[in-house]
This record gives C-alpha cells, sequence and structure tokens, in this order.
C-alpha cells in the first residue's frame, strides 16, 4: 500500500482529471504560503478520483493574477499570509473566480476564529481547521474531501426561485422545473428558527440585515460550525441583525427581540414553561449526525408552540433539518427554504423542498421580506 502522502504517477495525475462517472473533474485552487501544506493538500486531493489541481499559489497577489487565466471550481484559502492577507483579498478572489466557492483553511486561535466567521460572513462558503503537526491523518483527508465535492458545482439546471403568497389558501401546483408547494399555516409564529451549514453564515447574515426593525420574535439559530467559533459567530449576528445575541445554556429563557444561538457541542430544544419558552441543551446522538442539529430544534419547538412557529432552512449539504421540518408543519408551522441559485450547497434546503414541505423557495433577503409579510411586520427599514 503507497503512503498517504507519496506523490501520484502520471498516469494517475492525468485519471484524477475525470471521475468514475466520467464527469469533469473539480478543479482546485491552494492559496497557502506554507510550502508543506500546499504540497501535503495537493497530495491528499491528486490522489483521490475526480479532482484536479490546478494552481498552487504562495500569495493572494499571485492567486488573483492566476484566476485570470485559470478557470477554478473551489479555493482553499489560508487568511493569514504576508503580503494581503487572504481576508483582505477575499472580495477580489470570489469576484476573479467567476463563482468559485472558498474553503477557509482555518486555524484554532482566537484570531484564526475571527478572521474566519468575517471570511464566512463575507461570503466564503465553508471552514476546515487547519490541523497541527501530524495532524493530516486519513480522517482529515476524508472530511477535506467531502467538503471539496460538496461546494463543486451541481449538475446543469438549477432550480429557479419559486414562491407563493403565505395568505394562499391554495397550495401551488408541481411542475417539472420547481418542487411543489404547499400554503402556508394559518397560525401566527410565535418564534422564528433558522437552521444553517455550509454557506449559511452569509445567507444568514444577509437574511438579518433585511429583517424589519420592528420585528420583535425571538429568533432561535443553529449553524454547524466548531464548538470555539460560536462565541465570534454571536458577535457577527448581532452585528448583522442589530438585536442581541446570545449562546444559550440549560434553561435560557427565550427573549422577545433576541437571537438565540446553539452552542457548538450540543442541540438546542424548546420547551414551554409557565407560559415562556425555555431552551436547554441535548448531547444525545442524531440521524444526521450533526452537532448541534436543526432537527430537534424544529422538532421540541412544534410541541413547545403547537405548531405557532416559522421555520427557514438555508445553504447547507446533508439533510439536517428536514425530519423537524416535517414535524413543524405537521403542528401547524411553516418553512421557508433558501433556492438553489444563491446557495453554496443546495443540500439542506432541498430536503425539505424535495418533501413538500416548504411554502416559499427564495434568495436570503425575500426571506426576509416574507418574514416581515408573514408576521405582519413591514419589510421596509
Amino acid at each position: 500500500m503507497r503512503h498517504l502522502f507519496s506523490l501520484p504517477t502520471r498516469t494517475e495525475t492525468r485519471a484524477a482529471r475525470t471521475n468514475r462517472a466520467g464527469r469533469a473533474a473539480v478543479r482546485v485552487m491552494i492559496v497557502d504560503d506554507s510550502l508543506i501544506v500546499r504540497t501535503v493538500l495537493s497530495r491528499i486531493i491528486e490522489e483521490a478520483d475526480g479532482f484536479e489541481i490546478v494552481a498552487k499559489s504562495s500569495s493572494a497577489e499571485l492567486a488573483i493574477v492566476d484566476l485570470a487565466h485559470k478557470r477554478v471550481d473551489v479555493i482553499l484559502l489560508d487568511l493569514e499570509m504576508p503580503g494581503m492577507g487572504g481576508l483582505d483579498a477575499l472580495p477580489t478572489l470570489l469576484a476573479a473566480g467567476r463563482g468559485a466557492q472558498v474553503l477557509v483553511v482555518s486555524s484554532l486561535t482566537e484570531e484564526g476564529a475571527e478572521h474566519t466567521i468575517a471570511a464566512l460572513r463575507m461570503g466564503a462558503a465553508d471552514t476546515m481547521l487547519k490541523p497541527r503537526s501530524g495532524g493530516f491523518d486519513q480522517a482529515y483527508r476524508t472530511a477535506l474531501l467531502e467538503k471539496i465535492r460538496a461546494l463543486a458545482p451541481s449538475a446543469p439546471g438549477c432550480v429557479e426561485p419559486v414562491e407563493t403568497d403565505l395568505r394562499e389558501t391554495e397550495s401551488a401546483a408541481p411542475n417539472a422545473a420547481h418542487p411543489a408547494l404547499r400554503k402556508a399555516a394559518s397560525k401566527a409564529p410565535r418564534v422564528i428558527a433558522i437552521g444553517a451549514s455550509t454557506g449559511g453564515i452569509h445567507a444568514l447574515c444577509i437574511l438579518l440585515r433585511n429583517l424589519p426593525p420592528q420585528l420583535n420574535l425571538p429568533i432561535l439559530v443553529t449553524q454547524h460550525l466548531p464548538e470555539s467559533f460560536i462565541p465570534v459567530f454571536a458577535r457577527q449576528l448581532e452585528t448583522a441583525g442589530g438585536r442581541k445575541a446570545v449562546v444559550t445554556g440549560a434553561r435560557t429563557p427565550i427573549e422577545a427581540g433576541c437571537i438565540h444561538i446553539a452552542p457548538g457541542g450540543g442541540h438546542m430544544m424548546v420547551r414551554e414553561s409557565g407560559g415562556r419558552l425555555i431552551a436547554e441543551i441535548g448531547h444525545f446522538p442524531v440521524a444526521s449526525g450533526c452537532r448541534p442539529s436543526v432537527d430537534p430544534m424544529f422538532e421540541t419547538l412544534a410541541d413547545a408552540t403547537g405548531g405557532h412557529a416559522l421555520g427557514i432552512v438555508l445553504s447547507g449539504m446533508g439533510r439536517d433539518g428536514a425530519d423537524g421540518a416535517a414535524r413543524l408543519v405537521e403542528a401547524g408551522g411553516t418553512i421557508l427554504a433558501q433556492d438553489e441559485s444563491s446557495s453554496a450547497v443546495w443540500g439542506m434546503p432541498r430536503a425539505v423542498a424535495e418533501a413538500g414541505l416548504t411554502s416559499a423557495i427564495l434568495p436570503p433577503a425575500e426571506i426576509a421580506k416574507r418574514i416581515a409579510l408573514n408576521v405582519g411586520a413591514s419589510p421596509w427599514k
């Protein structure tokens, strides 16, 4: 058996340009000032089926030059580099990349967390922790390739945004282009609950910025993130939403006009106590394997509010949130989903859309307007 980090043969490199299904390989650019990191990452990627390294740049400046004449699907970006740092270069990289998704390779330090969350808010799709020396093991290899695959371009024929008036009494009829929409529930929401993963931070910040300031419902957020990033994430949402944001713990009261965020190591759950909603934290395994998971948030919210809740599913891979959304809809709640064209990964929103659980499938800014309509607040600031 060849060592994990041995160089691929010339034959293997050619074979990597297409995958076993005959599709074009995922084109990857690595931007990192460390020669060791560039070498190890490129070996991991080139040894896998269906990937091609099209550029390895030691600086953001060189990466921008490369993007002028090379087509890239996914950019692996280090944020802490000499010269123009990855964070400063991110807007230019996104523009020059012509649709390329950015996977931030970040450190575990507090400063690394600050920069990574800022990058995700600005449009980077996902983050991958940079391991310490000796940490590029099989588990890291598997996780890295999974994230790159998730960010690769989807098959042709994106689903366009579709919507229905939430006050309609008839469900929209299904057609060949769109999943079926359902009529919105008549129950007025007491809570807004949002689930997101890959690409979700950028979408979430857009959504929160577009909510009218007079909207005073509590907002619950479950975002897949490393636990060490959650406090930084809370500060970013507080800035984007213009309202208080707290990381929930056991027996945290759910307050009107406040953003409540699931901790990185547990599921946020909701229960009713004496007419008030209380957040609790669960640590049990769930079907999606995620922690925190969107499903327990939606499921317990359905029971605690009797369906008087509005659930939103934003960009993310997998189907976390679909089971909980079904429970919420069954209880009388309403589900909105992000559309494919604005999602970094249309996995979680697609799962609820194709299950027929959604009342609208829209970009984040339009979801904000639809929320305002559904709760009776003006969508204009």
